[in-house]
């Protein structure tokens, strides 16, 4: 049997930008946002379409329920999560990262359907969204890759249903570091070790259980030899049976 993995302390992103106007060419979000791919003439035109850089600080809030679409959002760098009303109370819908494209709910309606807001400092790219739609006629690739990105939000939208709705607690624990480790990956980061920007409260918002349910959930998988926590920071020690977990492929018994 393999040993666990672990992963060799690395330093959580964080945001130290000035506050400009800069080019996509010196951001570091590697290949995720809007402009990836476009040739150097596209891109020249991209950039001339963003915004000054707006820095959000921690719980301050970008935009909210029921205001009109009037920009789409690229998070240059931080950490935000958003928040939907329901008739049972506020639901956490998910916790965008550097390199994400925010508002997305909103072009359907033109109105916001959720709140951002920055679980610590944070920086934006404002992107016009009249503007934006102009530059699409212009640019295909550009608006190809609208797209793709408006599809991974679907299939996120239908993930967290499926989290909801079908998995069990332990599931849905694995499932969240599992994917919170391939997000840190996909930014150049270490998926075995990484810091929980979002409060447990948060968690359980955003899984559909109880903020008591999470904090027995972490003791669980401690014992069981899965992951190390150390306040914020996780560990992921046996990343392997955790990304089986979430598949269903473990045993896990129910919670008490």
């Amino acid at each position: 049997m393999n040993a666990p993995l672990r992963a060799a302390p690395v330093p959580a992103p964080r945001c130290s930008l000035p506050v400009r106007k800069g080019q996509c060419g010196d951001c570091n979000t590697g290949g995720l946002c809007l402009s990836t791919g476009l040739d150097s003439g596209s891109k020249v035109r991209f950039d001339r379409l963003v915004g000054q850089h707006r820095r959000i600080a921690a719980g301050d809030t970008l935009y909210r329920t029921g205001q009109p679409l009037r920009s789409l959002y690229a998070l240059r760098c931080g950490f935000f999560k958003t928040r939907r009303p329901g008739p049972a109370g506020d639901q956490i819908t998910g916790f965008p990262m550097a390199g994400e494209l925010m508002g997305l709910e909103a072009v359907g309606t033109g109105i916001h359907q959720s709140d951002a807001i920055a679980l610590e400092d944070s920086i934006v790219c404002e992107l016009p969204f009249p503007a934006l739609e102009r530059l699409f006629e212009d640019i295909p690739s550009l608006h190809r890759r609208f797209y793709r990105l408006m599809s991974c939000e679907i299939n996120r939208q239908q993930h967290l249903m499926l989290l909801l709705g079908h998995m069990r607690a332990e599931q849905r624990m694995a499932t969240f570091l599992a994917d919170m480790g391939a997000a840190y990956a996909a930014r150049g980061y270490s998926p075995a070790q990484f810091q929980l920007r979002m409060s447990r409260e948060d968690i359980g918002s955003y899984l559909g259980l109880t903020i008591e349910s999470i904090s027995r959930l972490l003791g669980r998988f401690t014992k069981l030899g899965l992951i190390t926590v150390d306040k914020r920071t996780i560990v992921l020690t046996d990343p392997q049976r955790i990304a089986a977990m979430a598949n269903g492929f473990s045993p896990c018994s129910p919670m008490v």
